[in-house]
């Protein structure tokens, strides 16, 4: 059994916790327009979506064990407690922004991606992911290269993935920084996930403050 959530935009004004990063798009940027969006909870297909995901007091919190199963039986991929945002596009720019907290070793675990759902055969199946790595305290880098942000285990910060499908420029920002920009792999259609895919042993993510703009 999935999950279907809706969140609106009182709903999530309702989420703002303390100590909570700024919100909304990147500072100083105009035009952006906060949208409502869904999601399915994609978890191990053989246990409750309730043993490795949990929403409570405006948290969602993601967890996976290395021996966990995919997310759908036959499927060869790594083990996933995700939210498979359901919002697709091909065209404009796209935002995507939280809080974010990951227990001390995650490792080899994306904690946010951009997907290709449907691209050219012969090309990647993302854009970017965000990987937890157990360095420096925790380190969040675009799989296994750049580095976004050290000492991350056990705190809140804030994260963002802006990307422009008509120049192909994605960026990122952490705690209201731009930590990086890169190129996306061309046309396609796309959306975003975040949770936990992969991992060495054990990984947990949480997410509040969880919002969509674009413009």
């Amino acid at each position: 059994m999935r999950i279907l959530v809706t969140l609106t935009g009182l709903m999530a004004a309702l989420l703002v916790a303390p100590q909570a990063h700024a919100a909304g798009p990147p500072p100083g940027e105009t035009g952006w327009k906060k949208q409502n969006f869904t999601y399915k909870i994609h978890s191990p297909y053989d246990r409750p979506v309730s043993d490795r995901y949990t929403f409570s007091g405006g948290v969602h919190t993601m967890k996976i064990l290395k021996t966990d199963k995919p997310f759908e039986p036959g499927s060869k991929t790594s083990p996933r407690t995700e939210m498979r945002w359901l919002q697709e596009y091909t065209t404009g720019e796209h935002l995507w922004s939280a809080d974010v907290w990951i227990k001390s070793g995650t490792n080899g675990s994306s904690i946010a991606q951009i997907l290709r759902v449907k691209h050219p055969s012969g090309t990647p199946a993302t854009d970017i992911m965000l990987f937890a790595h157990n360095q420096n305290g925790g380190t969040l880098k675009r799989y296994n290269g750049e580095v976004v942000k050290t000492g991350v285990y056990d705190k809140w910060f804030s994260l963002k993935i802006a990307h422009n499908a008509k120049t192909g420029k994605i960026r990122v920002f952490a705690d209201e920084k731009l930590a990086l920009t890169v190129n996306d792999r061309g046309p396609a259609t796309r959306h975003f996930k975040n949770g936990v895919y992969g991992t060495s042993g054990s990984s947990e993510a949480r997410f509040r403050n969880v919002e969509y703009w674009t413009r």
